[in-house]
């Protein structure tokens, strides 16, 4: 009798079997090239979407490092469980990998606790996680880590894993189950990017079937019975969103509504300040300065009150953003400016306005010519900062609200 879940069963065995995140794994990329060399950082971090491939990738470094891998996940592991895994690791007589699922589940702390097995070399760890590191990880810890960002799988990604699950004799070779090709797209499209839930659904079809050839309403049934218990996390994003709109749209009362809906959904406030934090630079930025600053103090408040004493701060947050005047300025100016990177490439800096710490450096050219801006009026001097590929080309665009009117005044001078 089987019992494990087609996703368990139908794992890659080997990094030439794994699908998606090839700007990480492909040939001549960083962590394939790590693993190849053995040369694994202290520390790494997997930070991605659900379904992308992180735990998978941890099992498929400790096999191809030849290394003893333990494994456990932050939401119901101890100080106990990871002292007894550190104890397993001392006596083993080769490299450890220990890694720690939904890192970010860990207090600074437990975090804390880590620091020396990282620095020592009893363990390499690796955590992984679907929040952002910089916000969740103890700077010390993610100082020693080398993070890798992976990406949400593309649906010719999930239609390739889907493929593999019907072809593996793991899965289901030699079975009768039968999917056409649109039919694997629209799994792949109700899957959004989670390979788990993309063959969880072809689980529960092929089961639904009974032999037959799994048909769109087969799958759509399916997606009922096996994304049930993903209804909180879809509420999750809807009601997140509705804070964002709302709050962008200038409506006070339904900030605070949304915002109260999350807190008393039992929501992390840490997970809704950090959108508030996201939502002060990408849609007020510099119309309203002061956003930003009352965000990263709410942010502080609420790691120092946490619930339920936080929630006036989360709601004064919402309050502030929803009535500060808006610009998405800077959220587009960081887009343009990276099509202009991803177009030119790395330009050289004009030697004008490079340093020049050395002789040879000053003989070479560099600094020469530079006018020091203090030596004119108002500190305001007129020399070109950009690559000359790039002379006159503009980014920001301040707009005629709040604070920016005054900065795009400045600019028409």
């Amino acid at each position: 009798m089987i019992s494990q879940p087609l996703a368990a069963r139908v794992r890659p065995m080997s990094l030439s079997e794994f699908v998606g995140q090839e700007h990480l794994v492909g040939e001549g990329k960083p962590l394939k090239i790590a693993v190849e060399n053995k040369e694994l950082p202290a520390s790494i971090i997997f930070w991605g979407p659900p379904g992308c491939g992180k735990t998978t990738l941890a099992r498929l470094i400790a096999k191809a490092t030849n290394a003893e891998f333990i494994e456990m996940s932050a939401v119901n592991a101890g100080k106990a469980d990871v002292e007894k895994a550190l104890n397993r690791a001392r006596l083993m007589h080769t490299k450890t990998i220990l890694f720690l699922d939904e890192i970010h589940r860990f207090n600074k702390a437990q975090q804390d606790f880590l620091l020396p097995y990282v620095e020592n070399g009893t363990i390499t760890l690796i955590g992984a996680t679907t929040e952002n590191p910089s916000f969740e990880v103890i700077s010390a810890l993610l100082s020693r880590s080398r993070v890798f960002v992976l990406e949400q799988l593309s649906q010719g990604h999930i239609v390739r894993i889907i493929e593999h699950a019907l072809k593996d004799e793991r899965g289901y070779k030699g079975s009768k189950a039968i999917i056409s090709d649109e039919n694997k797209e629209v799994i792949a499209q109700l899957s959004n990017g989670d390979a788990r839930a993309a063959l969880n659904i072809v689980e529960m079809a092929v089961s639904l079937a009974q032999g037959k050839e799994i048909t769109r309403e087969l799958i759509l049934n399916a997606v009922q019975k096996s994304l049930r218990y993903d209804k909180n996390g879809e509420e999750h994003y809807n009601i997140i969103s509705a804070l964002h709109k709302s709050m962008r749209d200038s409506d006070v009362q339904a900030a605070v509504y949304w915002t109260m809906r999350m807190i008393e959904g039992g929501e992390d406030p840490e997970y809704i300040i950090r959108r508030m934090i996201r939502f002060a630079s990408e849609d007020i930025g510099n119309a309203d300065p002061q956003a930003l600053q009352l965000a990263i103090a709410a942010m502080e408040s609420v790691r120092f009150l946490g619930y339920p004493e936080c929630n006036t701060a989360l709601v004064q947050t919402a309050v502030y953003l929803a009535s500060a005047p808006k610009s998405n300025a800077v959220y587009a100016a960081v887009n343009a400016a990276k099509q202009a990177i991803a177009r030119t490439g790395n330009l050289p800096v004009p030697m004008h306005i490079r340093n020049a710490p050395t002789g040879l450096m000053k003989d070479l050219g560099y600094g020469k010519g530079y006018k020091y801006a203090h030596d004119y009026v108002n500190a305001e001097v007129d020399q070109e900062h950009m690559p000359s590929e790039l002379k006159d080309e503009k980014f920001y665009f301040p707009t005629d609200r709040g604070f920016e009117k005054g900065l795009k005044e400045k600019e028409r001078k």
